[in-house]
């Protein structure tokens, strides 16, 4: 088991760094400290490691979505407290995540496809409770544009991930954003607030 996490490891580090298809078996082994065919007796080849770090980070972040409160806005706050953290403590996993999916080959492909499927229908579950007067399309929106946002950190600069909190500052950031709706009541027209805001008069000055 300890030789697995270490190609795990090891593996996640190069293809961030070079891209799935930039690494072969042979590099892995020798930053694991093994041969290119010892790691055969680990995993099928790298097609297999891609698909376990994969699910492992699938793992971590499905779990979050389960509502455990009863209470649809703090069972959101902990998702999105969740992912928050993940995204920031494994930022190269989460980078992975995003770069390489496309790379994975079948069987893993379609099995995670599946699992995407199903913690996507998760997070639109957890904002439609939250904000039960959403339209579908309104709730799949504003489910891609939290994860969207979290998920950024992966590509950020080393000076932004200077910030004393960064997690912290993620989940203000998304709260504070989900909190127009509870003040509008109900997801604004497309474009309804930014018209209205260009339409409305200036105020004027008293002449007094």
């Amino acid at each position: 088991m300890e030789k697995d996490r270490r190609i795990l490891e090891v593996a996640a580090e190069a293809f961030y760094e070079k891209g799935f298809h930039g690494v072969g078996v042979d590099e892995i082994g020798r930053r694991a400290g093994l041969s290119g065919p010892a790691i055969y007796r680990h995993f099928g080849g790298k097609d297999e490691i891609l698909a376990t770090l994969l699910n492992e980070a699938m793992d971590e972040l499905m779990s979050a979505t389960v509502p455990v409160h009863g209470v649809p806005e703090r069972d959101l706050d902990r998702a999105l407290r969740h992912h928050a953290e993940f995204a920031v403590a494994h930022r190269h996993l989460v980078n992975l995540y995003q770069r390489e999916v496309r790379s994975l080959a079948d069987p893993w492909k379609r099995a995670f496809d599946r699992r995407r499927a199903q913690y996507t229908a998760r997070w639109e579950r957890l904002i439609a409770a939250r904000f039960p007067g959403l339209p579908p399309m309104t709730v799949a929106a504003v489910t891609q544009a939290c994860l969207g946002m979290v998920f950024s950190v992966s590509y950020w600069p080393a000076r932004a991930l200077g910030h004393g909190d960064v997690a912290g500052l993620l989940l203000e950031l998304a709260t504070s954003g989900l909190a127009a709706y509870d003040r509008a009541g109900k997801a604004p027209a497309d474009g309804q607030r930014l018209s209205a805001a260009r339409h409305a008069p200036s105020p004027r000055r008293s002449s007094t």
